[in-house]
């Protein structure tokens, strides 16, 4: 399940309101129509038609790293199924199932795909680097072609690592096929070893997909009115992402009182004088995500939203001052925390205040460690990517939440995008 899908689940039953659902992604919303998108999309091009995938080099590249810490750990093979990972180290994009997809990468050797044999041909369409497709027959056992695999590049005993979101089953289905052959670790560390660094190629995508976030959210800035319902902004948000050339991931709209919780509210909301609208949005381009939030008022803003909207402003401010090279990131978490406290909010987590951490990382998914969360003390490093979103949440009333992505260089935090300038220009 992503981030923010399990708001999906109670909205209406109806055929209208469930297209409605697919376009939004994550709108909590009941839609009781589907709402259309905005004629036209006046002036909005692709933004994406130079951005480049990663190529077979640089997967190679990450294959061959990773060989290099198994074998300094003594660790034979990584196994990793379908997900995020797999797609980081072999091109090979796959949904999870009961049905096991799976790489054994080797200490030595080239890599092996265990898949069902009816989804061979879907498999290889993905693949970008050189391996092994061993397919199994709906009567066979995956497991068995995993250990098989294993054996065939030279693990026979030892120790194997699984990528940590691999499902139990499979897990118990390689410790059962080999007879208790292998001594199962965690490849956790293995895995963010290699991903935790972005490359500039990385980078370069992760900037194209905030670019095409911004570009999309200045243009729904410009077209929200009065009477429109979350899920109506939500596809008027897809379609110019769409439009932009970028492949929407998520679409939250929380207006009104439902802007003060994180993930929203199952009330029915509409745009009215005086609303609060928190717009939390991001695509993808070639697999690489981007995640930015913006805040702000129809019509005039009171004293109180523009108050709260301005101190969420320095907290980012705060977050990006506090990253330095070194410093463990779980700081940063702290710094802002101890500022909100100062003014009055919290204290810790509690509300009304920030109930969150301060950011996450980001790359081929939209929430990856290391997390700007008190007590991660993972230190900060060049090429390391997060979110910077200290939000502030009033139950009852309305919440700020303000969101850019940034990566750490060795001259400090860069930003993606640049910080919203005022609650009157919020974009």
């Amino acid at each position: 399940m992503r981030r923010r899908d399990f708001l999906t689940g109670a909205v209406a039953a109806t055929a209208a309101a469930s297209t409605a659902l697919m376009l939004t992604g994550r709108s909590a919303q009941a839609a009781p129509a589907t709402p259309a998108a905005p004629n036209g999309l006046a002036g909005l091009a692709s933004m994406t038609t130079g951005a480049k995938p990663i190529s077979v080099e640089e997967r190679l590249a990450r294959i061959a790293k990773l060989q290099r810490l198994m074998v300094d750990q003594k660790i034979g093979a990584l196994i990793l199924e379908s997900g995020s990972s797999l797609d980081y180290f072999t091109g090979v994009q796959w949904h999870r199932s009961e049905r096991t997809t799976a790489a054994v990468i080797p200490a030595r050797g080239d890599i092996v795909i265990v898949t069902p044999a009816f989804e061979e041909p879907s498999i290889r369409e993905t693949l970008a680097v050189a391996g092994d497709v061993r397919p199994w027959n709906e009567h066979e056992s995956p497991f068995a072609r995993i250990v098989g695999a294993l054996r065939d590049r030279g693990v026979t005993s030892g120790s194997i690592a699984f990528e940590a979101t691999t499902r139990l089953f499979i897990v118990d289905g390689v410790r059962d096929a080999s007879a208790g052959a292998y001594q199962v670790v965690s490849g956790d560390a293995l895995v963010k070893a290699v991903r935790l660094i972005k490359s500039p190629a990385e980078l370069a995508l992760m900037q194209t997909a905030n670019n095409v976030t911004l570009a999309a959210l200045r243009y729904v800035h410009g077209n929200v009115r009065p009477g429109m319902r979350p899920d109506e902004i939500a596809v008027m948000m897809n379609a110019a992402t769409e439009a932009l050339g970028g492949s929407p991931e998520f679409a939250l709209v929380l207006i009104n009182e439902a802007s003060a919780y994180p993930h929203g509210s199952h009330q029915p909301q509409t745009l009215h004088d005086g609303s609060v609208i928190l717009m939390d949005v991001g695509c993808t381009v070639h697999g690489y995500q981007s995640d930015i939030s913006r805040s702000w008022v129809m019509g005039q803003p009171t004293a109180k939203q523009r108050k709260v909207w301005d101190t969420v402003k320095r907290g980012q401010e705060i977050a990006l001052s506090t990253a330095k090279l070194g410093t463990p990131v779980g700081a940063i978490d702290d710094a802002v925390r101890a500022y909100y406290e100062k003014e009055g909010w919290g204290p810790g987590y509690h509300l009304p205040g920030l109930p969150h951490r301060t950011g996450h990382g980001i790359g081929l998914d939209g929430h990856e460690p290391p997390y700007l969360v008190h007590g991660d003390a993972t230190p900060l490093a060049a090429g390391m990517c997060f979110s910077d979103e200290p939000g502030l949440y009033i139950p009852g009333e309305f919440g700020i939440r303000l969101e850019d992505c940034w990566h750490m260089t060795e001259a400090g935090p860069k930003l993606f995008t640049g910080l919203a300038k005022s609650i009157d220009d919020p974009i």
